[in-house]
């Protein structure tokens, strides 16, 4: 039997660890112990106990409740945390996902106690390293000794960046592996896609009419902190409700509704207030997300994963963002990079309206990603 430990802090990587932890406990229950920890860097309710509930994920062994702070102390707190942790526990290799501060302090943490590293999302890069996600994302990757990659894109990047694909067996930290899996966010829309619809009275309830409303999410640091940027996208929000007659409903992360008063103009804070058309919400669970997602017109976004889950459900999507390390959806058609700049977003939206039938290319695997990254693992550390 072997002993991973999964770290966990984020609601997405919450979600993505669902796909894996389904896999060990329906095919690889009497070959791998999942031990679960949460760092507590997503605390809020909304933002992180209703996944472990509506997902069936294990609960967590142990919770860090690290909370909120800026980047150097959050990510020291998890550090000590889970250093403390892996101590106790003694796992075979600790699995992490993603881009965020959790990603890079367990991968620390890990590294200098000579455990090894799996790192599910590897690969990805937006090549903007003014953002903390993509330092993270590089630090994981090259402190990994199995990588698991969504995409072939990130397989290039990997390349690029000096990793060698003919590596053998045994693996370690100076002699890694890394695969291309496919994406378990897509294990998890085709597992739950049917499920979601339980939750269809999400719609009823804020007067949402089917393909006819667009979700927008907004969380990024870049956006929600500065001024300018925060104005431009609810001034372009505000400006297409009122020309176009159609609902926007926004499920608010707790930054950016904190943010909004203080770093809206009060031109732009009074108007959103008294438009009809913008539904603010507080966040929803990942189920009621699948809902409002599937039954959107249009999807706008600063959010990577939400970027994915609207290829994976067919939805044209506005990325408020300068650079996406998504590169094969924009590549596809189905999104397009506007940055927090009013005008693009407009122009974005006037595209999409008129444009013809997008297509989806099958470019995320199988559905089948967590099976395949399980696999792996059992053979790397039996």
């Amino acid at each position: 039997m072997i002993k991973i430990l999964t770290i966990i802090g984020a609601r997405p990587q919450i979600i993505k660890a669902a796909a894996v932890s389904r896999a060990i406990r329906n095919k690889f229950k009497n070959k791998i112990n999942e031990v679960v920890v949460h760092t507590g860097q997503h605390y809020d309710n909304n933002m992180s106990q209703v996944f472990f509930d509506e997902m069936n994920i294990p609960k967590p062994c142990y919770n860090l409740n690290v909370g909120s702070d800026t980047h150097g102390k959050q990510t020291a707190a998890m550090l000590a945390g889970t250093e403390k942790i892996l101590l106790k526990e003694k796992p075979k290799c600790i699995l992490t996902y993603g881009d965020t501060n959790s990603t890079l302090a367990s991968a620390v943490a890990a590294t200098k106690l000579h455990i090894p590293v799996v790192h599910i999302e590897a690969g990805l890069r937006s090549f903007n390293k003014k953002m903390p996600e993509e330092i993270n994302r590089i630090t994981c990757d090259h402190a990994s000794t199995l990588l698991f990659s969504p995409t072939l894109t990130g397989i290039k990047n990997l390349i690029n960046e000096g990793f060698n694909p003919n590596n053998k067996p045994p693996f370690t930290i100076d002699n890694p592996k890394f695969f291309h899996c496919g994406d378990v966010m897509y294990d998890n829309t085709l597992y739950f896609a049917g499920v979601a619809e339980k939750k269809i009275s999400i719609l009823k309830k804020n007067n949402l009419r089917q393909n006819q409303y667009i979700l927008a999410t907004i969380h990024r640091d870049n956006n929600t902190d500065i001024p300018e940027r925060l104005c431009a996208i609810f001034g372009a929000m505000n400006k297409i409700s009122k020309h176009e007659n159609i609902d926007i409903i926004i499920p608010l992360h707790p930054r950016t509704s904190k943010l909004m008063k203080k770093n809206l103009s009060a031109e732009i804070y009074d108007s959103i207030k008294n438009n009809k058309h913008i539904k603010i919400i507080p966040p929803v669970s990942f189920l009621e997300m699948l809902i409002l997602e599937k039954h959107s017109k249009l999807i706008m976004t600063d959010s990577g994963g939400v970027q994915k889950e609207s290829f994976f459900l067919k939805k044209p999507c506005i990325i408020l963002r300068s650079e996406t390390e998504w590169k094969e959806l924009v590549e596809a058609g189905t999104c397009i990079v506007t940055d927090a700049n009013e005008k693009n977003i407009l122009n974005a939206y006037k595209y999409f309206k008129s444009a013809k039938k997008l297509k989806y290319p099958d470019i995320f695997g199988d559905g089948k990603a967590a099976e395949f990254i399980c696999k792996e693992i059992i053979k790397a550390f039996s």
